[in-house]
């Protein structure tokens, strides 16, 4: 009996906004730590007066799973949880309705987990962050830390706004109101008031919250852009930002509520909302709970605002350059693999390498045209990588294949090339200066503009979208072609027994949402009506790792599943990173180019007896890393 006493865990209890930490026993139940929490909330709140409430209902805080009353608690909780305490009168009265935590879905990805996984240290100095370093940091890969120049510049531009406050100057933002109100004067007592007001009044974003992986993103952008050492933040600040980052406590920021003129006022401001210990918060500890207790579980202390700090923590595009620079990042991952499937859905369409010599391109040479052909060599038919499926067909009459083949360098291309541009966009905004008004030290002098008006991310990432589309629509085409038995010469809709049967006939349809997972599944189905035929080793490999996933489809099945599981072999770049090496290898040991034939060529007879000689012509020297990246 003696050990059913002994304290098992330490809990976190929260009852009306308030938190108590509550020690339980062995034979304690859920019953019993609701009347203990409400115990505790009354000896706070009211130590005379009588306890007239009761326990309606015992909650987790993270994701609001009801405990039963008569469960114990050791078999429901596990030590330092967190649990919400909801009374009877609470849940009666509409008025105290909006103090209740709000339950929402955490949409938390399956390594969010890793959030408390850092290993190392990445430090920002507000010049040098790359989109890569961005992704990493919001899927919890590093800590972050300053440099030390970045601390100096810091400290430089606050000692400006500190001597500025002081000689009482009307300076936009720091002494005097915001926007309309640019021409009221703002007493000095009431400087700090005014940045919590600004912070409390812009947080007016609305729908489901970011994750956590985004809102890392998202802080991390933003602790980079204040450590140039422009927006007159102080050092204290910005290392508690620093630390909640590092901790993973993560305020709740909506995804909607940016206007982009303006700049990312409403969700920046709901970050900063939760660093000043107001509104909600998530950390892998607690779950969503009040921000001013998150921070102290983890033993961090809210944000308390000095002059133009508010303005500083808010003004800016980061919301727009964190998520477009996953979307960018994002793109540029399905732009390589779209290479690699529009490479398989030629060769069991039986088409021609013959576009993709490199002497076509060099005749138009764009920068991502060329990549394309460069690649797509790599992966079809060729003196290094022979194709059994090729050869088949060699001899064939046909004079060009359909635009979705062979113009692929020319639709990719300008895609990789829209990519390249958005990079430069992005990787610029993502170490510019975005605050209103800025400090130049230096200059001794606070200059209002501009900066933080969202058209440059906003404009590239429609640009982004355009490009995306094209890669979409060329893929879609190409499923319509193998589903086709009058455009593939393949079984209607890739199934053996039609009418019996229905095969791709509605996956083509869900290719008007979701085209590049369909189209692999195709191209790979549409090879077993090929075999035994193999196709080149590194469109075997691509096939393999498919069937890794997915069986060929002999029967109708099921098919969510497998595009689901397609689509998440695309998400991890598992394709790219099995053929890249192979590419790469054949632009290093096949110095001439193979050149098949075709029957437009000149000097190409008619069908002879063994056929004619194909062609081979030297390549110049090309790292295969420029191209092939």
């Amino acid at each position: 009996m003696a050990n059913t006493q002994t304290v098992l865990l330490k809990l976190s209890v929260r009852v009306r906004g308030d938190w108590f930490a509550v020690p339980c026993k062995g034979g304690d139940t859920i019953k019993w730590l609701g009347d203990e929490a409400l115990r505790r909330y009354y000896k706070k709140k009211l130590p005379s007066g009588p306890e007239t409430e009761k326990v309606h209902e015992v909650r987790k805080t993270k994701g609001g799973a009801l405990l039963d009353f008569d469960d114990g608690i050791k078999d429901v909780l596990d030590d330092n949880d967190f649990v919400t305490v909801v009374l009877e009168s609470d849940v009666s009265s509409p008025m105290s309705l909006p103090s209740e935590i709000v339950y929402v879905d955490e949409k938390i990805p399956k390594h969010a987990a890793g959030l408390q996984q850092e290993k190392e240290y990445l430090a920002l100095d507000g010049d040098s962050l790359s989109t890569d370093d961005l992704l990493r940091l919001g899927r919890g890969q590093y800590y972050i830390k300053l440099t030390e120049e970045s601390k100096q510049k810091v400290n430089k531009s606050r000692r400006l706004v500190e001597d500025l406050v002081e000689s009482k100057k009307p300076v936009y933002g720091v002494t005097t109101g915001f926007g309309k109100f640019a021409n009221v004067t703002i007493s000095k007592e009431k400087l700090v008031q005014l940045q919590e007001n600004l912070i409390r009044s812009h947080a007016a974003g609305v729908g489901s919250a970011l994750s956590p992986e985004r809102t890392k993103m998202l802080l991390a952008l933003r602790i980079n852009v204040l450590a140039k050492g422009y927006s007159g933040i102080s050092l204290d600040t910005l290392q508690k930002m620093i630390a909640a980052f590092n901790a993973s406590c993560l305020p709740w920021v909506p995804e909607q509520g940016t206007v982009g003129a303006s700049g990312d006022l409403a969700p920046l401001s709901h970050l900063a909302l939760g660093l000043i210990g107001e509104g909600k918060m998530w950390s892998p500890k607690s779950g969503w709970a009040e921000a001013k207790f998150v921070l102290e579980s983890h033993n961090l202390t809210p944000i308390k605002l000095k002059p133009k700090e508010g303005l500083s923590l808010i003004n800016g595009t980061q919301f727009i350059a964190s998520i477009g620079c996953e979307a960018l990042e994002r793109s540029e991952a399905i732009a390589r693999q779209a290479d690699v499937i529009a490479a398989l859905s030629l060769e069991v369409l039986k088409g021609t390498s013959r576009a993709f010599d490199s002497k076509v391109h060099a005749a138009r040479p764009h920068k991502g045209q060329i990549k394309v052909a460069h690649r797509m060599r790599g992966l079809l038919h060729s003196d290094t990588y022979g194709s059994e499926v090729s050869e088949s067909h060699r001899f064939c009459n046909r004079v060009q294949d359909a635009y979705t083949l062979r113009c692929c360098p020319q639709v990719h291309g300008v895609v990789t090339d829209t990519l390249d541009f958005v990079r430069t966009i992005i990787s610029t905004e993502l170490n510019s200066a975005t605050d209103n008004p800025m400090v130049f030290a230096d200059m001794g002098e606070i200059v209002s503009g501009g900066n933080f008006h969202g058209e440059y991310p906003a404009k590239a990432l429609d640009f982004l979208a355009i490009g995306v589309h094209e890669l979409a629509n060329m893929s879609e085409r190409r499923i319509e072609r193998l589903v086709n038995p009058a455009l593939s010469e393949l079984p209607a809709f890739l199934t053996a027994d039609g009418g019996l049967n229905s095969g791709f006939m509605i996956a083509h349809c869900t290719a008007a949402a979701l085209v590049l997972a369909i189209e692999l599944l195709a191209a790979c189905q549409a090879l077993e009506f090929l075999r035994p035929l193999k196709t080149t080793a590194p469109l075997e490999e691509v096939y393999r790792l498919v069937r890794g996933l997915v069986p060929a489809w002999t029967t109708d099945r099921y098919m969510s599943p497998d595009i689901q599981a397609v689509t998440k072999l695309l998400q991890e770049e598992k394709i790219w990173y099995a053929v890249k090496p192979m590419i790469d290898h054949y632009h290093t040991v096949q110095d001439i180019e193979t050149r098949v034939f075709s029957p437009t060529s000149t000097g190409s007879s008619a069908n002879g007896a063994n056929g004619p000689v194909p062609k081979r012509r030297r390549l110049g020297r090309t790292t295969s890393a420029s191209i092939s990246k």
